[in-house]
């Protein structure tokens, strides 16, 4: 079975999961949401997953399903303390990124008359700081990807770097999964490094994309193909009417 890109992304989101046990997997956007699911459903079934609300589920859900059989209640007040030791693993969005992980989901233009008003800062901040973060970016252009980003409201690796070791003890940046690549932070100076390139693209392409020049060591391998299982699990049973589509288009 041949997988589509939207398929491809929903994979390369839950590799962001890999390996990271029993940690709280907390998701925005429909191809990150199915690939925090998905990891559970496969290599990682230790994850913690939600209904999308406060309800920890005992299996992973189809997207917008209820939530079915129940393992434990989240409030506020417990999702925010393990954000604060570190106990989550947040993938968000962002309106703006650059080479260092700093993202922007605040206001695009000058602070003083901003051409758009966003969300605001919202929980970005703490955040970065306080457990591992990935992004998912399903529209990747030089609009999103810049040199500098109008108002940081996510932390990079760089300012992480200058509040010091108490501060940004939990800072981590995994990974950023785009509709044309995946990237991490493997650098010495955790600048943004090209890991692979999705079907159907190449290296220039995602390039012509990109408003800063990404790491690249050696040839950029294609992104992983979803398995037959992955693919019955994404098709039949996470995501049986598609949603994931309407995110990507093939």
């Amino acid at each position: 079975m041949s997988a589509t890109r939207a398929e491809i992304c929903v994979v390369a989101c839950a590799e962001a999961w890999r390996g990271d046990g029993e940690v709280l997997a907390a998701a925005m956007g429909t191809c990150s949401i199915l690939g925090a699911r998905l990891a559970r459903l496969t290599f990682e079934p230790g994850l913690l997953t939600t209904d999308g609300g406060a309800l920890l589920t005992a299996e992973p859900v189809p997207i917008g399903a209820p939530a079915g059989a129940v393992e434990g209640w989240l409030p506020f007040r417990e999702h925010l303390w393990l954000v604060q030791n570190g106990r989550r693993h947040v993938m968000m969005g962002a309106s703006q990124i650059d080479r260092h992980g700093n993202t922007n989901i605040s206001a695009v233009g000058a602070w003083q008359r901003p051409k758009s008003q966003l969300l605001g800062a919202r929980g970005a901040p703490g955040n970065t700081i306080g457990n591992p973060t990935s992004y998912w970016i399903p529209r990747h252009s030089t609009r999103v990807f810049v040199p500098k980003v109008d108002m940081v409201s996510g932390v990079g690796a760089d300012r992480a770097a200058e509040l010091g070791a108490e501060a940004s003890r939990f800072h981590g940046l995994r990974r950023v999964v785009t509709d044309l690549a995946v990237f991490d932070f493997g650098t010495p100076d955790g600048a943004m490094r090209l890991l692979s390139v999705h079907p159907g693209t190449d290296v220039e392409q995602v390039l012509a994309a990109t408003g800063f020049e990404p790491v690249i060591d050696g040839d950029v391998p294609e992104t992983r193909q979803p398995t037959g299982e992955e693919l019955r699990l994404i098709r039949e049973v996470l995501d049986p009417h598609a949603q994931r589509d309407r995110e990507v288009r093939s």
